[in-house]
């Protein structure tokens, strides 16, 4: 399979010391056995991490207390520091403005419905891809994330579930589960191709090795890095992927997609097959509808049109509604251009619907908190 190009490789400054949940089980024993204990120390930490949900060496009161800080200090570093949590759709939508050791900052969005929970998270601080209508596109790429600051991201939004800090259907605050995960926060993920994975093992793996969560409730994003494409479906992995095309064209897509100029629509769609085919799973079409730049009735026919002959009925478009960045020139289509956007692809045999929009009046598109910082 070929490799990433390393044009997408993030800076490695700034990466944190080695964490639990950046180890296997296996990794975590041999850890553990380096710092003179018993390698059996490696399970109770991992049930504290991910069973627990803390990191707080005076509550592993199962560790003899000679040991616990030294293990906590060694395994379990500082990885994320909430800077601010603001809440909007009555407090069912929460993000968090992480700072990282060395002060990157990167966001997650919690957003809790009657049926579930969905957790978006972030798999790099900033991003490289440089889409001119995103905002963390605008701001560049600093770093990667490591692996275990991508799972700190789900345990911390999974103990707030817990605890009952987010109202429940009906309105009050009550404990739930988290259930979802979306890797569509700030970064390109599959740019961070080991670290990503490793991740989504970490936070679907039974515990103690991981958070339990289901490969079929993840999804990872991508803007189309074609060879990223085929090789996370050589994982034989069951999670959803997730491609943001926003337009059926090369043209204009070489604009608002530069990736798109190195792996043009039919590449990364045929990648995309393959995914499908490979995994059983139906790929979700990312769409964000921009006024005036990718709304027009003709797109949408295009967009059924090469849909179809590349995905068949293994496909689903998401429409999303532009949430605008201050100063930007880009804003949302009207809901009439919308609605018939979605008539026409839904014509054309491809099931198309309009994403959920939450938390506008917070700034919940990625990168406008840490932007605003």
């Amino acid at each position: 399979m070929t490799a990433l190009p390393l044009v997408f490789d993030a800076p490695r400054r700034g990466m944190p010391r080695r964490h639990l949940a950046d180890l296997s089980l296996t990794e975590r024993a041999d850890a553990v056995a380096e710092l003179g204990e018993k390698p059996f120390r490696a399970k109770q930490l991992s049930h504290h991490y991910f069973s627990r949900l803390t990191t707080d060496a005076d509550a592993m009161t199962d560790i003899p207390a000679a040991s616990r800080q030294r293990l906590v200090e060694e395994l379990m570093p500082s990885l994320l520091t909430e800077v601010r949590a603001v809440a909007c759709d009555e407090g069912s939508t929460r993000k968090t403005l992480w700072r990282a050791h060395d002060g990157t900052l990167l966001e997650s969005v919690l957003m809790r419905y009657p049926d579930r929970a969905t957790l978006c998270i972030s798999s790099q601080a900033g991003c490289g891809m440089a889409c001119p209508f995103c905002a963390t596109g605008q701001g560049g790429l600093d770093r990667n994330l490591s692996t275990a600051e991508i799972v700190d991201q789900v345990r911390a939004a999974a103990a707030v579930m817990r605890d009952g800090l987010l109202p429940g259907a009906d309105g009050t605050p009550a404990p739930g589960r988290l259930s979802n995960i979306v890797f569509m926060g700030m970064g390109e993920p599959l740019a961070n191709y080991k670290r990503v994975v490793a991740a989504v093992r970490r936070i679907t793996d039974p515990a103690p090795a991981g958070l339990g969560i289901s490969q079929r409730s993840v999804t990872v994003s991508t803007v189309g890095l074609a060879p990223a494409i085929r090789r996370l479906a050589d994982e034989r992995m069951q999670v959803r992927l997730a491609v943001s095309l926003h337009t059926p064209d090369d043209e204009l897509r070489d604009t608002l997609v530069p990736v798109n100029n190195r792996w043009p629509v039919d590449e990364v769609l045929e990648a995309a097959r393959y995914y499908a085919e490979t995994s059983g799973r139906r790929v979700s079409i990312e769409y964000a509808l921009i006024r005036d730049i990718n709304d027009q009735p003709w797109r949408a026919d295009l967009l059924a049109k090469r849909l179809r002959r590349h995905l068949g009925h293994l496909v689903h478009v998401n429409v999303i509604p532009l949430n605008p960045t201050p100063g930007s020139k880009w804003d949302a289509s009207p809901k009439p251009v919308e609605r018939e956007f979605v008539r026409r692809v839904n014509a054309g045999g491809v099931a198309c619907t309009v994403r959920d929009t939450r938390g506008q009046e917070i700034a919940a598109a990625c990168g406008q908190l840490a932007a605003e910082a």
